[in-house]
C-alpha cells in the first residue's frame, strides 16, 4: 500500500494539488488522502479511477488498486482504526453481534471468523486470531486506556463456537468486567427504547484529545472525524449508557449465566 500511496503523492504534486483540493475532485476528506499517501489506507478501485481521470493518468491508480496483492489479512478500511486504538487514551464501544474484539478469547475469535460466509482459508483465519488477540495488548499497557462497553444481552447468550467457548468467554468477561479500567455493561432484552438502533459504533480518544468515531458495516468501514457527527455518536453512547444494566447489574447477569453452563 506505501508503494501506491507515493504514486498518489507523486502524481497530485506533479498537478500542483494539496490533498485537500485532490479530496474535492475525488470526494473524500483531506484526512483520507492524507492515510492513502501515507500507505496506511488501501486505495479503493473506485477512488482509483476517478484520481486517474482527474491527474491525467492512463488508468495506473486503477491497475495498481486492482493488482495490489494481499500482503495483509486486516481489511485495509480498518487498518488507520487499528492504528488509533492502539494509542487511544479511551475508547468507548456498543456492540450487538458478537463481544468486543478486545474481549474476545482465543476460540471465541475463531468461532467468529468461522463463521464468515464465504469461508475463510483455515491459514487465513489463524492469522486474523493473531492479529486480534495482539490488539488486546492495549488491556496490559502500564496506562491501559480507560475502556466503556455496551452489548446487547443476546451477544452474552449466542453460544458461538459451543458450550465450551461458550462458558470460557463467560468467565473471561467476568474477569474483565472487574478490571479497574473497564466499565461492561450489558443492553438488556426486552427495552422499549434503544438509542443505538443504527448499530455498532466504537468512540475513541487520541493522545492529544482528538475525538473520533469509527463505524463498521458489511462491506466498509467509516472512520468519522467531524465534530457534529462525533458529537451525535457521542450523545447516543451516553444514552446507551443509562439504558444498559450498570456495572453490578451486569455482573450479576454474568454470574447467572455462569451458574447455567
Amino acid at each position: 500500500m506505501k508503494m501506491v500511496g507515493k504514486m498518489v503523492a507523486a502524481a497530485r504534486i506533479a498537478k500542483n494539488l494539496t490533498q485537500k483540493q485532490l479530496g474535492e475532485l475525488v470526494r473524500l476528506d483531506e484526512e483520507t488522502i492524507a492515510s492513502i499517501e501515507q500507505g496506511r489506507r488501501a486505495l479503493m478501485p473506485n477512488v482509483a479511477e476517478l484520481m486517474d481521470r482527474y491527474l491525467g493518468l492512463p488508468g495506473t491508480l486503477t491497475v495498481a488498486a486492482h493488482e495490489m496483492p494481499e500482503i495483509d489479512v486486516t481489511p485495509p478500511w480498518a487498518e488507520e482504526y487499528m492504528d488509533l486504538e492502539k494509542a487511544a487514551i479511551t475508547l468507548s464501544w456498543f456492540d450487538n453481534q458478537v463481544v468486543p474484539g478486545l474481549l474476545q478469547t482465543r476460540n471465541y475469535a475463531c468461532a467468529v471468523f468461522a463463521c464468515r460466509v464465504p469461508a475463510h482459508p483455515e491459514e487465513e483465519i489463524e492469522a486474523l486470531i493473531t492479529k486480534r488477540l495482539a490488539r488486546q495488548a492495549i488491556l496490559r499497557r502500564s496506562n491501559p486506556p480507560t475502556l466503556s462497553f455496551v452489548v446487547w444481552e443476546a451477544v452474552l447468550s449466542d453460544r458461538l463456537g459451543g458450550d465450551e467457548v461458550y462458558a470460557e468467554q463467560l468467565r473471561h468477561l467476568r474477569e474483565c468486567a472487574d478490571l479497574p479500567d473497564v466499565s461492561l455493561q450489558a443492553m438488556p432484552l426486552g427495552r422499549t427504547s434503544h438509542a443505538a438502533l443504527d448499530g455498532p459504533f466504537t468512540l475513541l480518544e487520541t493522545p492529544d484529545h482528538q475525538h473520533l468515531g469509527y463505524a463498521e458495516s458489511q462491506r466498509g468501514s467509516q472512520l468519522i472525524s467531524d465534530p457534529d457527527e462525533v458529537s451525535i455518536l457521542a450523545r447516543r453512547y451516553a444514552m446507551l449508557r443509562t439504558q444498559a444494566l450498570n456495572t453490578e447489574q451486569t455482573r450479576g447477569l454474568l454470574d447467572r449465566l455462569l451458574g447455567e453452563t
